[in-house]
């Protein structure tokens, strides 16, 4: 059984208290008073993203702590975020109202061995761990509320989406409490968790998509005589421009594209090309291949595929 909520366009971690409530565990109740304090365990690119996100978002350094595995880690994510780090992630997560797990799939069994005894069903967790389903944490950390999500490199610069899902143990109030943490950094939906290896593949690696774009463009403009300060000017403020078009226009991405393209026209010219080379099969393969990984980690993660 999965939790949902409407979707929500998140405006921070504010933006939501009044869904908080009161209700739910006495150790939740007192949420919608204050920010939850948040341990990240892992302080790889999407962790330190999430962490920095939530201090723009208001958070103090206080209110959040951060996990590494190599020492050499602690001192570099401490003079990058300002933010307490720790090399022990049972410290690290004991006593936090909400717990942040931000490490690769295969890393998830060992982390769960090292916190399992310390995190209480009063705690929030949220996994951002690519195809690893809510049965796997459940299964090690009975009774706790569980939220599986998928965020985006562009919560960087606050303009990340995050798919979410939350387990059988996440009532009303924790599933607003884990939107507001994971819309501090962007825009958020709530999905069944059979549709999050989708997203995985849709969002999650969607900016990669877009930065091969990028430099195909950016290549491309150069080989037609355009220096290449003013190559990537064009195409950044192009992927820019077209993608804030798109979002705010209210128009759907067919329309948009029917817009430019004139028949006859240089639009229509390369649009020939594009569908004579199969792109729009080329994206389909790709997307299917990245949904079909995530599949496969967690196939790995419950134990039905050798790791």
């Amino acid at each position: 059984m999965t939790t949902q909520v409407p979707w929500v366009r998140s405006v921070g971690w504010q933006g939501l208290l009044p869904a908080l409530g009161a209700q739910g565990s006495q150790g939740r109740s007192n949420i919608a008073s204050m920010r939850p304090t948040v341990a990240i365990l892992g302080a790889g690119a999407m962790g330190e993203i999430l962490a920095t996100g939530l201090l723009r978002a208001g958070w103090q350094t206080d209110d959040l702590v951060l996990a590494v595995r190599r020492p050499e880690r602690v001192k570099e994510a401490e003079m990058r975020t300002g933010i307490t780090t720790l090399l022990d992630t049972a410290a690290a997560a004991a006593g936090r109202d909400v717990v942040v797990i931000s490490v690769k799939p295969k890393d998830i069994p060992t982390l769960l061995e090292q916190v399992a005894d310390v995190i209480t069903t009063d705690q929030i967790v949220v996994s951002l761990a690519a195809g690893v389903p809510i049965a796997v944490f459940a299964e090690q950390l009975e009774g706790v509320p569980i939220v599986r999500a998928m965020p985006n490199t562009p919560a960087a610069v606050d303009e990340g989406v995050t798919a979410y899902v939350g387990g059988e143990n996440v009532d009303e109030q924790a599933l607003a409490t884990a939107a507001a943490i994971l819309g501090a950094v962007g825009e958020t939906i709530a999905l069944s968790e059979d549709l999050m290896d989708a997203v995985t593949a849709v969002s999650g690696t969607g900016p990669a998509y877009v930065f091969l774009l990028a430099e195909a463009m950016t290549e491309a403009a150069i080989r037609e005589g355009l220096p290449h300060h003013a190559a990537e000017l064009l195409v950044h403020q192009t992927v820019r421009g077209a993608g804030t078009l798109l979002v705010e226009s209210g128009k759907s991405a067919f329309r948009l594209r029917g817009e430019v393209t004139s028949p006859g026209g240089t639009t229509a010219a390369a649009m020939h090309v594009l569908d004579e080379g199969g792109f729009r099969a080329l994206m389909e393969d790709a997307i299917h291949s990245a949904a079909q990984r995530s599949r496969d980690l967690g196939a790995r993660a419950r134990g039905d595929l050798p790791a």
